[in-house]
């Protein structure tokens, strides 16, 4: 993994303790707080299950099993995403939002959630990193290299 690479992974996991240890210290859990009424909210709540809080109650070495795999094939597919730099992006981001959630579930036994939209269920940075890096390495593989942009001066 390239410098730029690493430092992505690490602030993601930084800021994202970082936040989930601001609200843990700040809110009870259940409890809220309006940032932006009525759209934004910092809500603490515990996540047992995996991703909007399907299967809770599932043993840690589910999720842990599933990071870990997700990290070790995105490494081991290395050569696929490596040469462009929206992959390298993405897989960065997958694996920062990745290992903090993994974090929390050591720590803690769940991953602590605390953006409330109030219209989706309560999620954390991790899990806005494992979604932009998700989308931007299927958004890097569904455009070939070399093809025109939409402009057609590429």
């Amino acid at each position: 993994m390239r410098l730029p690479s690493a430092a992505i992974v690490v602030a993601v996991v930084a800021l994202d303790q970082a936040l989930k240890a601001f609200v843990d210290r700040t809110i009870p859990v259940g409890g809220s707080l309006p940032l932006v009424p009525p759209v934004l909210f910092l809500t603490n709540v515990r996540n047992p299950g995996i991703a909007f809080s399907a299967l809770p109650g599932i043993p840690l070495i589910v999720p842990a099993a599933i990071a870990l795999t997700l990290i070790f094939l995105l490494f081991y597919n290395k050569a696929r995403w490596s040469h462009r730099p929206t992959a390298g992006f993405g897989v960065a981001l997958l694996a920062g939002g990745a290992i903090g959630n993994l974090i929390d579930r050591v720590r803690v036994g769940a991953v602590i959630d605390y953006l409330d939209l109030r219209v989706w269920p309560v999620f954390n940075l991790a899990d806005a990193a494992i979604t932009v890096g998700a989308a931007l390495l299927i958004l890097t593989f569904a455009v070939r290299p070399g093809t025109q942009s939409a402009r057609g001066d590429g």
